[in-house]
């Protein structure tokens, strides 16, 4: 059953990416905020659920379908290392290095703030 709530949270996040995705992709970015904008949302959710296991010792099928399931389907590391990637390999390493950072920065701040939420709404 642990499986079941992976693959059942994994299968939504990666549906809320994609849709992330096909919502952005009109844009013709060179940047590829899609991901960023996913990655983002991923963390700030995750860093909440980690302050929910923390206060309330949440459910460990919870813990698998929120945290590993849902976030680590609605997160990608693959696709941020292929864009950086083909930035770098286009040219464009200005946006290239930017991605990094941000990626690397921005979601570590956004941890922070989901950890924040999760705080506000537990009354920590």
């Amino acid at each position: 059953m642990t499986y079941f709530y992976v693959f059942l949270g994994g299968g939504l996040g990666s549906i809320l990416r994609y849709g992330i995705a096909r919502g952005l992709s009109s844009y013709n970015f060179t940047f590829p905020y899609a991901t960023l904008v996913a990655n983002i949302l991923s963390c700030i959710v995750l860093g909440f659920f980690v302050s929910w296991s923390l206060r309330e010792g949440m459910n460990g099928n919870l813990k698998l379908f929120f945290m590993v399931g849902f976030c680590g389907g609605f997160s990608t590391f693959s696709t941020f290392s292929n864009e950086t990637f083909q930035l770098f390999q286009n040219g464009h390493h200005a946006y290239a290095l930017a991605n990094i950072a941000a990626s690397v920065l921005v979601c570590l701040a956004a941890i922070y703030i989901g950890v924040l939420f999760g705080k506000y709404f537990f009354n920590l």
